[in-house]
């Protein structure tokens, strides 16, 4: 076999893959978790490996593809649209990459992948005081969900299932209920407009370069005794 002088590594999931060239209209979705899932993937954000984060100890798996949108942060901007949307105070981003759900009729037998995937609405959820968006979408040109474009269109029983799971998932027996609401269900234009502003936190956090400190002017008593020792 020919030796290549190059070597390859795979790209980081959050941060080496972009969110899409069309995003925020059609945006890439990196998959953690299928519905056949027993145990919980997450992706460890340090190394960019998927990694198995806990058994799941009761009965509570996504009803769909699971994931997040490349490129994104819930921070600043996504936290100060969900107060303004929902008259809440003191509310903070999750610091994660924005979750996303994408239907379709396909069986995938694990995550670890990527799809494309149309935004078609989403939920506003609220853990504690914290935003934590939860984008819909279908996957791109599925036979059966492919064309819907608005969260209305979606039949209520599985609305109602990814409410269930999202309200549920996160309540451990024994240890004390967790604040957890869906504060707000919203169509298409507010999800474009959630994940624009996660792109703008990821950019501030990750990508705009950091202004250097202004280097300090040298006392003035140094400045006359250096032109005194030039002037030698």
């Amino acid at each position: 076999m020919k030796k290549t002088n190059q070597t390859t590594f795979q790209a980081h999931p959050w941060h080496g893959i972009s969110p899409g060239e069309e995003a925020p209209e059609i945006v890439n979705a990196y998959i953690e978790i299928v519905p056949t899932d027993a145990v919980k993937y997450e992706l460890d954000k340090e190394s960019g490996i998927l990694k198995l984060d806990r058994p799941q100890r009761f009965s509570s798996q996504c009803p769909t593809l699971y994931g997040f949108i490349p490129k994104t942060y819930c921070g600043e901007q996504v936290a100060k649209r969900c107060a303004e949307r929902t008259g809440l105070k003191d509310i903070h981003g999750d610091r994660d990459p924005i979750d996303i759900c994408v239907l379709t009729e396909k069986v995938v037998s694990n995550g670890n992948l990527l799809v494309h995937a149309v935004p078609i609405g989403g939920f506003r959820m609220v853990d504690g005081n914290e935003a934590d968006d939860k984008i819909i979408a279908v996957l791109e040109s599925d036979l059966v969900y492919g064309e819907l474009q608005y969260i209305a269109q979606l039949p209520r029983p599985l609305l109602d299932r990814l409410k269930h799971y999202f309200l549920t998932y996160k309540q451990i027996p024994g240890e004390g209920k967790r604040s957890v609401e869906i504060a707000e269900v919203y169509d298409r234009p507010e999800a474009l407009e959630v994940i624009r502003r996660s792109m703008r936190d990821y950019d501030k956090l990750f990508t705009e370069p950091v202004a250097k400190p202004a280097r300090k002017a040298a006392p003035a008593a140094r400045r006359k005794g250096a032109s005194a020792r030039s002037a030698k």
